[in-house]
């Protein structure tokens, strides 16, 4: 006995020194995140009923949400890198025994469970970086990663979401005077190891995107993303024998920076491909009863496993900070235009109905996010535009008050689309959705902490009750939140 816990502690001491030496050889270094946040909203959709609470004049509800990370950070050589990213995310008073636990915030584990089995700590980032691989001028990254380019508008990693967002995939970039060159390969969606189709679950995206810096005062972007679903998952339908293509193909640029002392961006993406999940859905139909989906889709004269992609987005934005005035007042000015679908698309055997890939709207549709949606933007399939005036002042060091007024409409006529007519939209109601008005105050409260505070409210249009529940009474949603960030 004596021996073997000799023998025992020996190689503990010894498994401790080789660990201190490989830790010190490798230049690891620590750091972390706590951020709790307080959210009161009153549009989210209500127990047991897809429409928002405001419109079933239903109480808003309060919850408070946390987000830790450790993170580890190892450079390993002159070549060699790894970053590790722990992740937990809950919301506070969670029961683990609910059927709530594990989703919409991570496990929590309320004060009256009499243990704490929380198992929610899992990886939200892994992967190393090999410089100069394999001889060649481009650094490859593998592993699970967050993928963002330029301003988040395809690709970011929705920072403001509790649990955020990332990609298993790798990225090759080059790097060479005022140009980067980028690939990524992003493996979005895995095929059950066991299912009899193969690998038509499967989701692969493939993307290219090339900056150049020095171009009208700022940054070029040209974008090519090809999204191949060959099973209809991106419209959130499950495959089965009579699943249909819904491969997405999208390019375009961004141009930003900064001409005269204004601030300016513009942004066009247009896609292709194929889009026959996407239209049956559209038709109000599912992959699953075909038969019902062809008839509503081929009485607007269309073909509906013969359907052609053809949708565009587009955005601008200028403005201007005055940063020799008093409280360095802002003003910004944009609008985005994202396309739907309506009849005349259909009988031409189009889907007009631009997707925005992977849900990054929360910085650019409104904080309360009732616009989000990648597929058809809680639209119904009709598009969307959004004028926007953005402004901020910074009344003392430290402090930031920022404020947004977004008018919502959709892109298309609201009567002119087979879903949108099976879903109660009035054939006479125009294309008004409503208004939202943001505001925010930001508090650098030292250099590793900031609280943030923040009010919306949401005055909806005819359209946005009709599409929601079928009657035409207005109503106002409002949404409020307290941050704590922070950072070490």
């Amino acid at each position: 006995m004596k021996k073997n816990f000799l023998t025992a502690a020996a190689l503990t001491v010894v498994a401790f020194f080789v660990a201190t030496e490989i830790a010190q050889a490798a230049d690891v270094t620590f750091s972390g995140q706590v951020r709790s946040r307080w959210e009161y909203n009153e549009h989210t959709t209500a127990a047991n009923n897809s429409t928002r609470k405001f419109l079933n004049d239903v109480d808003g509800d309060d919850f408070i949400a946390t987000r830790v990370r450790l993170n580890a950070n190892v450079n390993v050589n002159d070549s060699t890198s790894a970053f590790i990213q722990m992740q937990s995310i809950r919301t506070w008073g969670q029961d683990l025994n609910t059927a709530n636990a594990g989703t919409g915030g991570g496990s929590g584990n309320a004060s009256f469970s009499p243990s704490d089995a929380d198992a929610s700590v899992g990886l939200h980032q892994a992967y190393f970086t090999l410089k100069n691989f394999a001889t060649l001028p481009v650094d490859l990254k593998l592993g699970r990663q967050q993928i963002v380019l330029d301003g988040h508008r395809l690709l970011g990693h929705t920072g403001w979401t509790t649990g955020a967002q990332t990609h298993d995939g790798l990225t090759m970039s080059h790097k060479h005077g005022n140009h980067t060159l980028t690939y990524a390969y992003i493996l979005a969606n895995e095929d059950d190891r066991g299912d009899t189709t193969a690998d038509a679950n499967d989701i692969d995206v493939h993307l290219a995107h090339a900056n150049f810096q020095g171009i009208l005062g700022g940054n070029l972007s040209i974008y090519g993303i090809a999204l191949l679903d060959d099973c209809g998952l991106t419209t959130s339908t499950a495959c089965n024998i009579n699943a249909a293509d819904n491969n997405i193909y999208t390019v375009g640029f961004r141009q930003a920076g900064q001409l005269f002392g204004i601030d300016y961006r513009g942004e066009y993406y247009y896609q292709g491909g194929e889009a026959n999940s996407d239209a049956l859905r559209n038709a109000g139909g599912s992959t699953g009863s075909l038969t019902n989906g062809q008839l509503d889709y081929n009485s607007a004269g269309g073909d509906i496993l013969n359907t052609d992609r053809d949708a565009y987005m587009f955005g601008v934005r200028i403005g201007k900070k005055f940063n020799n005035v008093a409280m360095k007042p802002s003003l910004t000015i944009w609008y985005d235009q994202l396309s739907g679908t309506d009849d005349d698309d259909l009988k031409g055997g189009d889907y007009g109905t631009f997707n925005t890939l992977f849900d990054t709207g929360h910085k650019f549709y409104g904080h309360m996010d009732l616009f989000l949606n990648n597929i058809n933007h809680g639209t119904q399939g009709l598009g969307l535009t959004d004028l926007a005036v953005k402004a901020s002042l910074q009344p003392m060091p430290g402090w930031t008050v920022k404020f947004a007024w977004h008018k919502f409409k959709t892109e298309v006529d609201p009567s002119d689309n087979p879903f949108a007519r099976s879903n109660n939209l009035a054939a006479t109601v125009d294309d008004d959705l409503g208004t939202e008005v943001d505001l925010a105050l930001i508090h650098k409260y030292n250099a590793n902490t900031v609280i943030s505070a923040g009010y919306s409210v949401f005055s909806a249009d005819t359209l946005f009750n009709l599409q929601s529940t079928g009657t035409s009474v207005a109503n106002s949603a409002d949404w409020a939140y307290v941050s704590f960030d922070v950072k070490f």
